[in-house]
């Protein structure tokens, strides 16, 4: 088997790695929850305790914020560079490397929960469930405001923590994935939609969406494309402005309009609010049942996805 692996086309190696590693996690994550990347997170927000002082000038608070993504990330890039050579057998390192790289598991599991709760009339359970992966304050959400923040959440997270790792590994390579991946975390802990790092975190938000500009745009296309059965031409002519903006709103337009619901709008951060661009605005707010339909639109994208990289990893063995 190992034979017949590294004798394929490096795409087509790629590809299938790509593939068996991410069902391996979904498989893991599934049954035993973790995320591997925690310690980094948690250093991150030491740092940031460290050397962001908000007294300091606008432009001393970017250049801090500057230098901390060079401290937290060349070190731990340039060891796992060095420790390749010491490997036997690349492939499983580049397999742990993706494993590591890879996020956003469990999310179908916690949001059927967090929707189950609502139905309960459990808000207070529905709000911690969700606060523990968005950044905005879920304590003063309604119900339809909670089921817009998961929905946003479900989309983005999939778009950042999966699409984009696995097209920079297929790209680059699994050091390029890991960074990142280890970029996204500082982005999270960072983020320049808080208060306490509106200047600090905005170096780290540059970089972030540059990063995830051409995935996020592609997963717009995809769920584009998947309401083919409703108004495809109709949804492209409304979100098309978005198309070459750098940010989401290309793909949470098109998320809106798969479900039918409205998205985005104002967000509360550090008990400040925060106004963003509306999208499907004369839709319905998004109701408990538009999370699970979140879900299933997402398991979709999912399985278009995996079947794109096996036919890529397919084609190059066929020709040969």
């Amino acid at each position: 088997m190992a034979e017949f692996f590294t004798s394929l086309p490096s795409l087509s190696q790629a590809c299938l790695l790509a593939v068996s590693v991410y069902l391996l996690k979904a498989l893991l994550s599934h049954y035993l929850p973790h995320r591997p990347l925690a310690f980094f997170t948690f250093f991150c927000q030491l740092l940031a305790n460290k050397v962001n002082r908000r007294d300091n000038a606008s432009n001393q608070q970017k250049l801090s914020g500057t230098i901390a993504i060079v401290v937290s990330l060349a070190p731990v890039v340039i060891i796992l560079w060095l420790f390749a050579d010491f490997i036997e057998v690349i492939e499983l390192w580049h397999g742990l490397l993706l494993y590591l790289a890879l996020g956003g598991f469990g999310i179908s599991h916690e949001s059927k929960a967090m929707a189950q709760a609502l139905v309960a009339k459990q808000n207070y359970v529905a709000k911690q469930t969700l606060q523990t992966r968005v950044l905005r304050d879920t304590s003063e959400l309604s119900t339809m405001g909670l089921a817009k923040a998961n929905i946003e959440m479900q989309l983005l997270t999939f778009a950042q923590q999966q699409v984009m790792i696995i097209g920079y590994f297929l790209l680059f390579g699994p050091l390029f994935a890991l960074s990142c991946r280890l970029l996204l975390e500082m982005h999270y802990s960072w983020n320049h939609k808080q208060d306490s790092f509106r200047y600090f975190g905005q170096p780290i938000a540059a970089m972030v969406n540059l990063l995830q500009w051409p995935f996020s745009k592609t997963l717009g296309l995809l769920v584009l494309f998947s309401t083919i059965q409703q108004n495809l031409v109709l949804h492209w002519r409304l979100s098309k402005q978005h198309l070459l903006t750098n940010n989401n709103n290309f793909l949470l337009h098109n998320g809106a309009l798969a479900l039918g619901v409205q998205l985005a709008g104002v967000a509360i951060y550090q008990g400040k609010k925060l106004r963003r661009d509306s999208f499907n605005q004369q839709a319905r707010q998004p109701e408990i049942r538009d999370i699970i339909a979140a879900s299933r639109l997402v398991r979709l994208q999912k399985i278009l996805l995996s079947v794109i990289l096996l036919f890529i990893a397919i084609v190059p063995i066929l020709l040969s």
